[in-house]
């Protein structure tokens, strides 16, 4: 999953970005609302969700949700304010925004309306993904097999390896390539190098084998990896 997160307070910046990391979300945070655009214009960044703070050097957070469904796209938007008043709160719904978040606010308040909106989002977000008997658990940020029993064995995962599993297993059967996993697994300016790729493609390989998944992701030489699913079965 990856956010994108604008706000200019800087501690307050970094405080969201490394609870978000922590809940193993991919987060660009930018600093100023001109900068944003450019990211919410490139077509090789799928976001989840989105988080604007109202009062931004460049455009406003109200100015980039009105961008964004002028040009009638769905992503999810929680605006960040330190505006309480009705009227505000109005503006900013009005302007697109799908929630409103008044500062001051805890955290663990945003990270409950974050998981509101990608559920009632256009883009909806299912609370799991599975392949096979391969399952990745949204709620716990955790990955689990379910084994013949009828039980479940859960796999432990770094969160870069878990966002590489969620990737591939929201491709199934499809040739990924290295530069996709780069474009989509890596925060903007992160440059990480195709070695990297696939240092975390042999971990998360390995671990997948432990738990009796072995073969799931395999190489397609020349072009990229493949996640089987009936590999999962």
């Amino acid at each position: 999953m990856r956010v994108l997160l604008v706000e200019d307070e800087v501690d307050l910046g970094k405080a969201i970005q490394r609870v978000l990391n922590r809940e193993k979300y991919v987060v660009d945070w930018v600093q100023d609302g001109t900068a944003a655009w450019e990211y919410l214009n490139t077509e090789w960044i799928e976001y989840t969700l989105a988080i604007f703070d109202w009062m931004l050097p460049g455009l406003s957070g109200v100015e980039l949700c009105q961008r964004l469904r002028t040009q009638q796209k769905s992503l999810p938007v929680l605006l960040l304010t330190a505006k309480d008043r009705m009227e505000d709160k109005v503006t900013g719904l009005d302007a697109g925004a799908d929630d409103y978040l008044v500062k001051p606010f805890g955290m663990a308040e945003l990270l409950a309306r974050m998981r509101a909106l990608q559920r009632r989002s256009p883009q909806l977000q299912p609370s799991q993904l599975q392949v096979g008997h391969l399952v990745l658990d949204y709620g716990t940020h955790q990955v689990f097999l379910q084994v013949a029993s009828g039980e479940t064995a859960a796999i432990a995962l770094t969160a870069k390896e878990f966002q590489t599993l969620e990737y591939f297993m929201k491709h199934p059967n499809q040739v990924v390539t290295s530069q996709q996993l780069m474009d989509q697994l890596w925060e903007v300016g992160a440059e990480p190098t195709s070695n990297v790729v696939a240092a975390q493609i042999r971990l998360l390989r390995r671990k997948l084998a432990d738990a009796g998944c072995d073969g799931l992701i395999e190489t397609v030489h020349g072009l990229g990896y493949r996640l089987h699913a009936h590999a999962a079965k």
